[in-house]
């Protein structure tokens, strides 16, 4: 039986003996870094994950219009299941890295918020967090999740945190900020990982870009006011802070589907469920105590 490393080795893209080296982190992918006689590519592994609103063919179409813009990595190959990139030189960043970059990180997310609907192509894709959450609801419900008992309370959550939301112009957003999918090379910053770019608010990438890199609430305001170039209004910072909570429970919900649906080598979706729960109810708090 053939290998995901047999499919990889036998790319007609490769002069020369070739070395495969996984990459670890991937939560529902996996990839390694792949080197022959001549260059170094990244190889990234994945099928579509309806249950997630993942498909690769719009992941590929985005991939490619991310690197038109400057903004990714060149794919210099795609075919079902796999995506073949350049390799980065650079230093994949950490919470702490993108915590001491926040004035280049707000800026590139501002860049790409501006300059990509101009380049993506097809059906256009609406990424709205609350709905997301409701169907990973009806997800866990139909798949018996043991995390069901839960679920009408995350509910209750969702209506309350989304009613607080303000008005955003509609913008192209990336979606995953994690802190991983940042590289620094030195000269400037790359985006990697577009599963769950889409059309959608600002509000979701710049709140989850605080959550993930465990941002104060003065480093999340320095964030907003170089993303926005004035001061935000109270209401905004209150809007940032339901949509951090936010964040943190779509990500509890995306983990416990994926208990239901994945397995992924090296990944325990149980103990991410948990440590997810755990941020969550710290944000929650955190956000009526200051909001009420």
């Amino acid at each position: 039986m053939s290998t995901i490393e047999d499919r990889i080795r036998a790319l007609a893209l490769w002069r020369g003996a070739l070395h495969l080296e996984p990459l670890s982190g991937g939560l529902s992918n996996l990839s390694f870094v792949a080197r022959d006689a001549e260059k170094k590519l990244v190889v990234r592994v994945g099928r579509d994950l309806p249950f997630h609103h993942v498909q690769r063919e719009r992941e590929v179409m985005v991939t490619r219009a991310a690197h038109q813009a400057g903004f990714a990595p060149e794919l210099v190959h795609a075919e079902p299941g796999i995506m073949v990139s350049r390799f980065i030189d650079g230093i994949t960043f950490d919470a702490a890295g993108v915590r001491a970059a926040l004035p280049r990180v707000a800026d590139l997310l501002a860049e790409f918020h501006r300059r990509m609907p101009a380049l993506v192509r097809g059906p256009a894709f609406l990424f709205w967090p609350f709905h997301v959450i409701r169907d990973y609801a009806r997800c866990l419900r139909e798949g018996g999740s043991p995390h069901q008992r839960r679920l009408d309370a995350f509910l209750a959550l969702a209506g309350e945190l989304e009613a607080v939301q303000t008005p955003l112009p509609i913008v192209f957003g990336h979606h995953d900020l994690l802190p991983a999918n940042f590289i620094d090379d030195g000269d400037r910053l790359w985006l990697i990982d577009f599963e769950y770019a889409g059309f959608g608010t600002a509000m979701f990438d710049l709140a989850g870009l605080s959550s993930n890199a465990g941002c104060s609430p003065d480093e999340s305001l320095a964030l907003l006011t170089t993303y926005l170039g004035v001061v935000p209004t109270p209401e905004l910072l209150r809007a940032h802070a339901a949509m951090q909570c936010a964040s943190l429970l779509r990500e509890a919900l995306w983990s416990m589907v994926s208990e239901l649906h994945m397995r992924t080598p090296g990944v325990d979706y149980a103990a991410y469920t948990r440590d997810n729960l755990v941020a969550l109810d710290g944000a929650v708090s955190h956000y009526r105590c200051r909001f009420g």
